[in-house]
């Protein structure tokens, strides 16, 4: 048996919890490297791609949307309208309410950000058939939206 052969059969590799931390670390890693110049680096990439389509969300609904802590929140959406990325308007049907909306500027680092991001995904998903790798992130989305709904209130700030 080659040594590739003896790593390839290591006990670790079949551990849900290892192989799932080694890919989150690599992954942390190059996406905080692809989005460090955004406010809020990867939570402020979140934000922008949350408010990016469709109706405007309040801050409310992408606090939940996001597991982010409300107050946690305020201040990064702070710093995202400082860098006018996004503008908080009043909600026409809760005009308590605000609705975050992305400016062009915030399009146009979002579409940068998401450009690196595709390459850093690329690099880490070196390897994998095109077929393998849509059936990866077809069962990990899977997995999260399941995932999400369970730690619905838990924050991870």
């Amino acid at each position: 048996m080659s040594s590739s052969d003896a790593a390839a059969t290591h006990p670790l590799e079949s551990d849900f919890g290892w192989t799932l931390g080694v890919v989150a670390k690599a992954y942390r890693r190059i996406a905080d490297d692809a989005v460090n110049t955004l406010p809020g680096g990867p939570r402020g990439y979140h934000i922008l791609a949350a408010v990016s389509d469709g109706q405007p969300p309040s801050q409310l609904a992408i606090a939940r949307q996001l597991g982010i802590d409300k107050t946690v929140l305020v201040h990064l959406i702070d710093d995202l309208e400082n860098a006018k990325l996004v503008t908080r308007q009043p909600d026409p049907a809760d005009r308590r309410a605000r609705q975050i909306v992305i400016t062009g500027k915030g399009r146009q680092s979002l579409r940068r950000a998401r450009e690196k991001l595709d390459a850093a995904e690329a690099e880490l998903t070196t390897g994998l058939r095109p077929a393998e790798l849509s059936a990866f992130k077809d069962t990990l989305a899977q997995v999260a939206r399941r995932t999400h709904t369970l730690a619905d209130g838990i924050d991870d700030c």
